[in-house]
């Protein structure tokens, strides 16, 4: 049963789960995202530890189903564009069966999701919290508006200029003189009256205005709003006299500020973000194709990491150490998520962005045993007895789910692991949809939740 609406051309695809027919064009979508797999920027989110995934030049967004004619998402969440379609990717935490999702449920998806991002950090998602009740629904849509919004009132107020290098020819010294230039370019052809000279200058047409300019011309052509178009449209208004160049999110990453302009810092990395994570093509200025997307096993976990480090003082959290091997010949890496000291104890956590179950009948509770072996040689490696694994609650799963290991070791003298899995409340499905779109009060609430939740499992 495909979960989409003709009318609105939205189609909504959960990680793994429902199936929908085709979309219009499908053949083009996929050279899109095979485009967009192999000319995606480098980065922790990406890229894959598998050589042989890294390999592949066939995308890993979507699955086309050739026998029964049908698309079906993999791990990643976010949206995509394609020509007058809209494809929604969306959790499997969500998940409720094949029915017909309201667009208050998406509204509600998604803005569990920009929750979930305003605490990671390896994508810089600022001012977020400040906005959560904003009225859009689509997440893609708040990104653009809360970018738009933002930018649009701090140049209004403050117009941000740097110093560059310009190279031009003057009829008197102006920086210093470029002489082989000046001999090669002028003197050799009689222009001996004209000086190639180098200086600082402050300018407004600077590369960070340009990358500005850039993506909200980008955003400009796929954002549906018309707010959101009428801010971008007054930045773009303020930038008229910028130059209109191409940018990368390396180039973006590069800009640095000094103190007095540090307000544009959340501009750079709104225009990071956008840049790091999303993939348009355009013909003659109109946006035909464009993606916004990002695999949630990482989010997950980066979402656990940067909740613990900012909201649980009490614990000194550091993610994926990196530098223990399983092995002597130091072959094989060992990277858990998380190390947690609690200053009397270590505690390693790592987080599986898995669906665990009640079932009285397996008493894995869908646990797999290779994540358990993971477990073990962690404990033996890094010398902590106790490991915390998180997993995800779902929209189905009205209880926290709790399962306790006791491993010997016999090698150590039959030293004990103990290893405890825990679903964690990120999701609050007892109010996942408030009806009066209440999102400031309702993620106070989701994060005091969360926080004791995790305090009662760890301190």
């Amino acid at each position: 049963m495909a979960t989409s609406s003709d009318r609105s051309k939205v189609i909504n695809l959960f990680e793994y789960q429902n199936k929908v027919d085709f979309p219009q064009g499908h053949e083009g979508l996929e050279l899109f995202l095979d485009e967009i797999w192999n000319n995606r920027e480098t980065n922790g989110y990406y890229f894959s530890d598998d050589p042989l995934v890294e390999k592949n030049k066939s995308q890993r967004f979507l699955q086309f189903l050739r026998k029964t004619k049908e698309v079906k998402s993999n791990k990643y969440v976010g949206v995509i564009l394609f020509e007058d379609q809209k494809i929604n990717l969306l959790p499997k935490i969500f998940y409720e069966g094949e029915r017909e999702y309201s667009e208050q449920e998406i509204g509600g998806m998604h803005q569990h999701i920009l929750w979930w991002l305003s605490y990671c950090r390896k994508i810089k998602f600022p001012n977020y919290q400040t906005t959560l009740g904003s009225a859009k629904s689509d997440f893609f849509e708040v990104l653009i508006y809360l970018f738009s919004k933002y930018t649009r009132e701090l140049l209004s107020n403050s117009i941000y200029q740097q110093y560059e290098e310009i190279r031009e020819e003057l009829p008197h010294i102006k920086g210093r003189l470029n002489t082989q230039a000046y001999i090669t370019e002028n003197v050799a052809r009689g222009q001996w009256q004209k000086l190639q000279c180098t200086y600082d200058a402050f300018v407004f047409d600077n590369k960070f205005n340009r990358i500005i300019k850039y993506v909200t011309n980008i955003l400009f052509h796929a954002t549906a709003e018309q707010q959101n178009k009428k801010h971008l449209r007054e930045i773009l208004f303020i930038l008229d006299d910028v130059s209109d160049e191409p940018a990368t999110a390396a180039e973006c990453a590069n800009i640095q500020f000094n103190p007095l302009f540090a307000e544009f810092e959340t501009v750079r990395d709104y225009c990071y973000l956008f840049l790091n994570n999303s993939v348009s093509f355009d013909y003659k200025n109109k946006l035909k194709l464009f993606a916004f997307l990002l695999p949630m096993e990482y989010l997950f976990e980066d979402f656990v990491f940067g909740f613990i480090n900012k909201e649980i003082p009490e614990i000194n959290a550091k993610a994926q150490v990196g530098n223990t091997h399983l092995d002597v010949a130091e072959t094989f890496a060992l990277k858990p998520d998380l190390m947690l000291d609690l200053g009397h104890k270590k505690i390693i956590a790592d987080c599986k962005y898995k669906i665990i179950y009640s079932d009285s009948i397996d008493p894995k509770k869908g646990i797999s045993q290779p994540d358990l072996y993971q477990m073990v040689a962690y404990a033996i490696r890094f010398k902590i007895s106790e490991i915390v694994l998180f997993y995800p609650n779902t929209v189905q799963t009205e209880e926290l789910q709790k399962m306790e290991l006791i491993i010997p070791d016999e090698l150590a003298g039959g030293q004990q692991i103990l290893i405890r899995a825990y679903q964690i409340p990120i999701v609050n499905f007892l109010e996942k949809y408030p009806q009066n779109e209440d999102w400031n009060e309702k993620f106070r609430s989701s994060k005091v939740t969360l926080k004791e939740h995790l305090k009662s499992v760890l301190l």
